[in-house]
């Protein structure tokens, strides 16, 4: 074997500069900008270049900031346009873009923590809406859930899973997030959830974002909420929260009413209970109700039978029991967003030491899976090797490591 050392730049990395001319020629970095405003205690770099230095880091299989200096900044030289900076300049200019940590106490005594980011947010929408993923013509589904995020960082506090660490609530449409509220670990999902979802809301109103339907776990069914996203969509699907009023409903539906259905993999059987009043009861909703055989064949106090039974709340009186529920099980495809930002793009190992640092963090993280989104789709369209659902991983070695040079 020869080896010859050649003294062309060559980088290793040449798919890069497809992906960064496409964001330039879009308008992103233009829109980051002059939303963002220019930097006045630092020269030299704007936060568009911060943040595409940012986001060439885990385009480029890297995982923690440090790696643009260890690792890429030769290659990244070669990007024409990109200007290169060090890790400490991305990390003071996410440190620039973080807003004060709102504390609240609650009835009980318990201190809480919420971060509220609303530029860094409006920018994630307006990057939807300039690369046209998101329109104000069409009515969208939104999802809302809680994800902790694991960490030992110096302000996080312990959480329902018995680890240090935050818990952001995170709005998305489809695969694209476009809410981000900071949390510290010991805040849990129901806690002033309302006020969150009332602030998401807005700021997708401000945008022309129409929201038709609503999605969400257990811990939205509360009376605050349900009546606030009743207000602000046409339908709602949370997954209710068992108790003994609803059991006893549910055992004296009739043997007949149930209906075998095969979701997927899964078969069950589903009935409903057509007016249902939770809460105060003075508002009636429908309660859809499913039911799988218990494998241990432990019988239930109320119901007296062996099965697992779970409920979906909603105002929908159109769609039939099934697909009510088919619909529901889908938000496990939002819920894989999170795996995503945990192992794509750098959640796993947040960079700053206290919440609003990491939240402003995690936000333009978001911001960058929302745009890896955009990349995919516009050369999917393209390539007959590049796929919509790849992930990133995947789409760096089919499409980002390619050996090249400018000439």
């Amino acid at each position: 074997m020869k080896i010859t050392k050649s003294l062309d730049k060559i980088t290793p990395f040449g798919g890069f500069n497809f992906c960064y001319k496409l964001l330039n020629d879009s308008g992103i970095l233009h829109l980051i900008d002059r939303h963002l405003g220019q930097r006045v205690k630092y020269t030299g770099f704007s936060y568009s270049d911060i943040l595409m230095n940012h986001l060439a880091i885990f385009f480029h299989g890297g995982d923690c900031t440090e790696d643009i200096q260890e690792h890429l900044g030769g290659h990244l030289r070669q990007v024409r346009g990109l200007s290169v900076c060090s890790a400490d300049t991305i990390l003071r200019g996410i440190k620039e873009l973080a807003t004060p940590t709102a504390h609240t106490v609650s009835a009980k005594g318990v201190g809480h923590q919420f971060n509220i980011n609303l530029p860094l947010n409006r920018l994630l929408i307006k990057a939807l809406k300039k690369t046209g993923q998101l329109n104000g013509q069409e009515g969208y589904t939104l999802d809302y859930d809680n994800q902790v995020v694991a960490t030992e960082k110096y302000d996080a506090a312990r959480t329902y899973k018995k680890c240090e660490g935050y818990q952001p609530g995170v709005a998305s449409i489809g695969k694209y997030i476009v809410y981000i509220e900071g949390r510290n670990g010991n805040s849990q999902a129901r806690y002033g959830q309302a006020a969150t979802l009332r602030r998401a809301f807005d700021l997708l109103e401000e945008h022309q974002i129409k929201t038709r339907r609503f999605r969400a776990d257990s811990a939205s069914y509360q009376q605050t909420v349900v009546d606030l996203v009743a207000e602000k969509c046409t339908y709602f699907y949370i997954r209710a929260m068992r108790c003994a009023d609803m059991e006893r409903q549910i055992s004296r539906i009739p043997a007949n009413s149930w209906q075998k259905v095969r979701l997927g993999v899964q078969e069950m059987e589903i009935a409903e209970l057509p007016e249902y009043a939770p809460f105060d009861g003075q508002k009636k909703y429908r309660l859809i109700v499913s039911r799988i055989k218990r494998k241990d064949g432990q019988t239930g106090l109320f119901t007296g039978d062996a099965y697992t039974y779970r409920g979906i709340l909603t105002n929908d009186h159109l769609w039939e029991a099934s697909r009510i529920v088919s619909f529901y099980n889908q938000r496990g495809s939002a819920e894989r967003t999170f795996d995503c930002m945990n192992n794509d793009f750098g959640w796993a190992k947040l960079p700053c030491s206290f919440l609003h640092e990491n939240t402003a963090f995690m936000i333009l993280t978001a911001l960058y899976a929302n745009l890896y989104q955009f990349i995919l789709a516009h050369f999917a369209r393209k390539l007959s090797w590049i796929k919509e659902n790849f992930r990133l991983k995947k789409f760096i070695f089919r499409f980002i490591t390619v050996a090249a040079k400018w000439i």
